[in-house]
């Protein structure tokens, strides 16, 4: 196994080499117009796929469009070729349930629009496979995230989340993004990895040039994304070696992995696939749920009004926060059968996306969708975590760490300002806030 950990992370490195001079329109910024009306666009010529829209927060009327008018929307010219739309809300459900016809096989292109060339078959994951291979790996994490597990997890957020918030400054103006989202899922993170605290700067910087590789703002290169890999290879290998050789496994999901009788054997790309996918996993979605829900308070004084009120409605603004954020935007599948879908006729070979964010916002199914509301009878219906099989693993995790700080925030400041717009990233997976400043009144 060491020997073939050396090969891989070597072929990564000369993956790197090869990738210097790499230029590719999948990293050109594509401008959009503010002033343009996605009306007055010939609606076959609509791409939503454009991170742009996502940076300039400009999606929400082009995604109106589409449900309305063509909720199966195939556009053929894109910065990442060809691809179908899938906007409204059930149908989203019907694609994400029916992995017979809409695969998510990494051999196949894997679950997202973007990426460096093959990136996706450099780091396959249970996310990224459809059954029988998905479920045997999935389950070998799945007790790390259980009830069980998040009971002893949820004093250590607790205390994590007051030592956090207790050194914020006041009366002055700073960044929330890395001061409280990042810090309290950096700290986690290290803690399912059961990695040194120290070492969660590492788990960060890797997990934001991953996320963020097709952003030529943020990775300068598709160079710089195989140098990632390889150091992530490096340093999850040596944990994988000792954690083998421990006489008994431990409850964290490194250990979970090495001693499952179905993933005991993966061999180097298979562990580095799967340790990115729960790096990025634990890290961008719920940091950016934090961030997103002060913004949706700001943005609706009256609910935080309402929660300042009764406190007791943290337990619904919570799943409310992860729709209203939706962290990921999309996920793609490939079509292995030719396939009709409100008319349309989709080809064996096609990419389809579906547009979680978009579905989010369906008054086919959520009332007032437009609207942020800390007290809705149905908070959970929502399609943040996904759907079917590939269902969110870490979706009760992500609600707790979510739920522990607002009610420590609550206890402490009743009202937290931002004071400046909030940096968000050029992305089409990740809805992220990348900067947010913010204030709060002694």
């Amino acid at each position: 196994m060491a020997e073939q950990s050396g090969a891989h992370g070597d072929h990564l490195k000369q993956r790197a080499a090869a990738s210097e001079n790499w230029q590719s329109s999948r990293r050109l910024r594509i401008p959009v117009d503010p002033d343009l009306d996605p009306y007055d666009i010939p609606i076959e010529e609509l791409n939503v796929a454009n991170p742009e829209l996502f940076r300039a927060q400009l999606q929400y009327p082009y995604f109106k469009r589409l449900r309305d008018e063509a909720p199966v929307h195939y556009c053929a010219h894109s910065q990442y070729g060809p691809y179908w739309s899938i906007t409204r809300y059930n149908d989203i459900m019907a694609v994400d349930k029916n992995h017979q016809v809409f695969s998510s096989s990494f051999e196949l292109g894997g679950v997202t629009i973007t990426g460096t060339p093959n990136s996706s078959n450099e780091i396959p994951n249970f996310i990224s496979m459809d059954p029988p291979d998905h479920q045997p790996q999935r389950r070998a994490v799945a007790p790390g995230l259980a009830p069980t597990r998040l009971a002893v997890l949820e004093r250590l957020i607790r205390e994590r989340a007051v030592d956090i918030l207790e050194g914020l400054p006041k009366n002055e103006t700073f960044d929330w993004v890395p001061r409280v989202s990042v810090e309290l899922t950096g700290r986690m993170l290290a803690t399912l990895f059961d990695v040194p605290q120290q070492d969660r700067h590492l788990l960060i910087k890797w997990s934001n040039a991953i996320s963020n590789a097709d952003d030529p703002e943020y990775a300068s290169s598709a160079a710089e994304f195989y140098r990632t890999l390889a150091e992530v290879s490096e340093y999850f290998q040596a944990l994988w070696q000792e954690r083998k050789s421990r006489k008994e496994p431990g409850d964290d999901l490194l250990s979970m992995l090495a001693w499952g009788p179905h993933t005991r054997d993966m061999n180097a790309k298979q562990l580095l696939g799967n340790m990115v996918l729960l790096m990025v996993g634990g890290n961008d979605t719920t940091r950016n749920s934090i961030s997103g829900g002060l913004l949706a308070l700001n943005e609706f004084p009256g609910q935080y009004a309402k929660l300042r009120e009764d406190p007791q409605l943290i337990n619904t603004m919570v799943p409310e926060i992860i729709r209203w954020q939706t962290p990921l935007v999309a996920m793609r599948r490939t079509a292995v059968q030719d396939f009709v879908m409100h008319s349309e006729q989709i080809h064996k070979g096609d990419m389809v996306i579906m547009w979680y964010l978009s579905g989010n916002r369906d008054p086919r199914v959520i009332e007032q969708p437009d609207e942020f509301i800390i007290d809705r009878k149905r908070p959970r219906e929502h399609l943040s975590f996904g759907y079917g099989i590939h269902r969110c693993l870490g979706n009760r995790l992500a609600e707790m760490q979510l739920r522990v700080l607002w009610q420590e925030i609550m206890q402490r400041y009743p009202h937290i300002e931002v004071v400046g717009d909030a940096v968000r990233a050029s992305s089409t997976v990740f809805h992220a806030i990348q900067s947010m400043p913010v204030r709060i009144a002694a």
